[in-house]
């Protein structure tokens, strides 16, 4: 009889974590299975090596609960196979792959590693699918506030909200490999490693995360009004954002510093950090 330990949020999709957990129940027949909480991990390289070697490990979660993790682990030795069961609210790493939700768990070491870094005020955190700045970490900021008022919107719906008015642009700049782009006003501000973020937003239609150089791609969405901006965000919602060069800068690169003229709230995985002015992105130099 195969041996599982499932790790899980129970924060993820609402406090549902562990009840999306026990749907494994319904796919692992025959199995042995043990629940674990993932926050209450403290040392999770000491925990990795402590699970026996003929017992699987199983996380499941959304985005933000993979990024987290794969952070915590990235730099562990001899890490040992880690299984992947999406039970999240965007599962945009599943839209990457193009797996479907609820379905079999799956390996994703090959996954963990070649992954970009983010640097904020000295602190670095790697990350899985895409870093966002502008309109996209005011979506997360407004989504974390509706949701502790009990209030259900997605992600698609308060981004067309804020076109309309509740998200004012800003002056940015953005240096790709050393080359610096300024725009008056900046919608958006995401740098890809994945092509999906948002819940389904095909941000990076060319980027692959599985590109030997491990580059990632920038998008700058910039200097367009309110209502047709409106109209542009339709369109890059399914990945046609490349017919717009005018109003949006794909950039890809290996270092990618973004900066605005004012505190906004950025995003990574869908985690909101509030009040940031700059952040830097650096490829991996793994082989």
């Amino acid at each position: 009889m195969q041996k599982y330990i499932v790790l899980y949020n129970p924060l993820a999709q609402k406090g549902h974590g562990m009840e999306n957990a026990r749907k494994l129940e319904k796919v692992l027949e025959n199995a042995e299975i043990r629940y674990e909480d993932l926050t209450s991990i403290k040392d999770y390289e000491g925990y990795a090596h402590s699970v026996p070697a003929d017992t699987r490990i199983i996380l499941t979660g959304g985005d933000g609960t993979l990024s987290r993790f794969v952070d915590a682990v990235y730099d562990m030795k001899d890490l040992p196979e880690i299984w992947y069961y999406p039970a999240g609210t965007g599962n945009d790493f599943l839209n990457d792959l193009h797996r479907e939700k609820d379905g079999k768990p799956f390996p994703i070491n090959e996954y963990m590693h070649g992954l970009p870094k983010i640097t904020i005020n000295g602190v670095s955190h790697r990350f899985v699918n895409a870093v966002g700045f502008g309109l996209d970490g005011y979506c997360c900021e407004e989504h974390d506030r509706l949701n502790a008022l009990g209030k259900d919107r997605a992600y698609t719906l308060i981004a067309l909200f804020g076109l309309l008015g509740k998200f004012k642009p800003a002056g940015a700049k953005v240096t790709v490999d050393g080359v610096t782009k300024t725009y008056k006003r900046a919608w958006m501000l995401p740098v890809m490693f994945g092509g999906y973020y948002g819940g389904g937003v095909l941000m990076g239609p060319r980027q692959d995360r599985k590109n030997p150089e491990h580059t990632v791609t920038s998008v700058a969405i910039h200097d367009i009004a309110c209502i047709p901006a409106l109209f542009l965000f339709l369109s890059v919602c399914k990945g046609r954002g490349e017919r717009y060069p005018r109003y949006i800068d794909y950039r890809v690169g290996r270092h990618v510093a973004v900066e605005y003229d004012r505190p906004v709230a950025l995003q990574i995985d869908g985690e909101t950090v509030l009040d940031v002015t700059r952040f830097e992105v650096e490829a991996s130099d793994e082989e």
